[in-house]
């Protein structure tokens, strides 16, 4: 399989990459956005546009995310140019968040995935099940 990519590793711009290959700048980018908080992160802050939201209530609306990995995650997509981030210059700093058009563009393709999830779970749940209820000595497990 191939994908474009954007010049690293000494292609040239618009060269076809190796999605396999692990320096593979489309496979990275696809590590990154494909991650559980990324996703949540975007629908979130999608949810809120044109508006921005604070630190805290972002934290509060993604339940089990750690301070720290909301913080990693929002970094990861201000360094894509997915989210931008307004500091206000307060005593503590107030810190907003907010999709930019990159980064709206990347909610329709989580959203048809969470949608594929959402239709399919029930299937693959019992799926599992069945696949842990075989016997052993079918090599299953």
């Amino acid at each position: 399989m191939t994908t474009s990519t954007s010049g690293a590793s000494g292609r040239r711009p618009g060269a076809r990459g190796d999605l396999l290959a692990p320096d593979c700048p489309t496979r990275q980018l696809l590590d990154r956005v494909g991650s559980k908080w990324t996703s949540m992160v975007v629908k979130i802050l999608a949810e809120a546009d044109p508006g921005e939201l604070r630190f805290a209530e972002l934290r509060r609306r993604i339940p089990g995310i750690s301070q720290k990995m909301l913080s990693v995650t929002l970094q990861s997509l201000a360094r894509d140019g997915l989210v931008l981030r307004r500091v206000e210059p307060t005593v503590p700093p107030a810190v907003h968040y907010r999709l930019t058009g990159l980064g709206l563009s990347l909610e329709e393709p989580l959203s048809a995935l969470r949608s594929w999830a959402e239709t399919h779970m029930a299937e693959i749940d019992r799926n599992n099940r069945l696949a842990w209820d075989r016997p052993a000595e079918q090599g299953e497990r």
